[in-house]
């Protein structure tokens, strides 16, 4: 029985002594095996649709940035850029045009409303001259017809005379001499009558003449008239071709964008790796017929890992940013990796999840929570980069 009671003394002491080193050894340290390895995953996708024509990549292989990743058949998009490179060039001819219009324009008009003032001016002037020579015909008409009726009461009075003296005559009361004067008379008052209504005939042409040149300076002050109406509008007229010139001009920008976006969509007629890493997950094939958006393959950046380690909110008292950190990798039988604490999440990752737990329903249980912590390696110990994404690692974090 004594020899019982010391060997439990003996375990007892020994198990004392062996809890309270690992309690010294570990004091000051917090470690989780809830850590795996993370990196970028960069999806790689098409800008466009169409057909691949070739993959010069495998699977898992090696890609520095600008690497062939994947080519589409170019064809479609060569004929879209050299249509919008036409469209420009016409578009770009059009604008010329329209600008070179503008001072044109703007000249033409000021001189056109000099010119139809000028114009209205000397419509007035004709029509003044016209008024004039109808008002001289019409008082001429007036002077040749009293003219006409003084000469054709003469003519009568002459008629009477010779009437008389013919009678006379021949009861030999007057004689011959007298006779033939007063026929003489006659003769030559009808010359008169004759004449007086010639120049009344003229004086009517002339009316008619100077009222048809009064009409045709009405007509002219009417067609000046409105040539200056037209002329007035020029800055209307200066203002629409500007407005032609600035849409044109509005033309040639949107024909630059269609070229531009013509040119962007050939040059993504080869998709390149937009990061130096390792090509995974590919499912690209030459024949392949692609959309836009479709993902290719995805280039992982393995230079660029860290470690992210879900401890325990419990073990968060004592962890601070930049303290170090010693990483035990599963897959390579414990090695053993450095780094130091970086960053510590903003919430636990429960609350990242698709349905968030809700305490305010009744049912809470309290769980203890995790909170992602990132954990960056010190430089130069994976020139191999063996690290993978996913990996299972082990940290422990050294919070004194």
């Amino acid at each position: 029985m004594t020899g019982r009671i010391r060997i439990l003394i003996a375990v007892a002491i020994v198990a004392a002594l062996g809890v309270g080193a690992w309690f010294y050894l570990t004091r000051g340290q917090e470690s989780t095996d809830d850590a795996q390895v993370d990196a970028h995953v960069t999806p790689v996708a098409a800008r466009i649709g169409g057909t691949v024509l070739r993959v010069p990549v495998a699977d898992n292989q090696a890609v520095d940035a600008g690497t062939v990743l994947v080519e589409i058949d170019p064809r479609e998009y060569q004929i879209a850029l050299d249509r919008a490179r036409a469209e420009l060039a016409n578009a770009e001819a059009e604008a010329l045009a329209a600008n070179a219009n503008v001072p044109i324009t703007a000249t033409s008009t000021s001189s056109g409303v000099s010119t139809a003032r000028s114009g209205i001016e000397q419509a007035q002037a004709f029509a003044d001259e016209a008024q004039h020579n109808l008002d001289a015909a019409e008082a001429r008409l007036t002077s040749v017809r009293a003219k006409v009726s003084g000469e054709e009461a003469a003519a009568a009075r002459d008629e009477r005379d010779v009437a008389r003296l013919k009678g006379l005559l021949a009861k030999d009361e007057v004689s011959q001499q007298q006779y033939d004067a007063a026929v003489a008379q006659l003769e030559s008052s009808r010359a008169d009558v004759a004449v007086a209504r010639s120049q009344v005939r003229e004086a009517e042409v002339a009316i008619q003449v100077a009222r048809s040149r009064l009409a045709q300076s009405k007509v002219a002050q009417q067609v000046a008239s409105a040539g200056l109406r037209t002329a007035e509008t020029a800055p209307e007229q200066v203002a629409a071709i500007r407005a032609r010139a600035q849409s044109s001009a509005a033309r040639v920008k949107q024909a630059q964008a269609a070229v531009g976006r013509a040119e962007l969509d050939l040059e993504h007629a080869v998709v390149k790796a937009p990061i130096k890493g390792v090509v995974s997950r590919k499912s690209a094939e030459a024949g392949q017929v692609i959309q836009p958006g479709q993902p290719l393959m995805t280039v992982i950046p393995l230079e660029q890992v860290w470690i992210t380690a879900n401890f325990k909110e419990t073990q968060l008292a004592d962890m601070r940013v930049g303290q170090a950190v010693s990483i035990e990798v599963d897959a390579y039988d414990g090695r053993e990796f450095r780094g130091k604490v970086e960053s510590i999440a903003a919430a636990t990752g429960s609350r990242f999840s698709l349905l968030p737990p809700e305490n305010a329903t009744g049912n809470f249980v309290k769980v203890v929570q995790r909170v992602p912590v990132k954990i960056v390696l010190e430089g130069g110990q994976d020139p191999e980069h063996l690290l993978r994404p996913g990996m299972s690692v082990t940290p422990t974090v050294r919070t004194r």
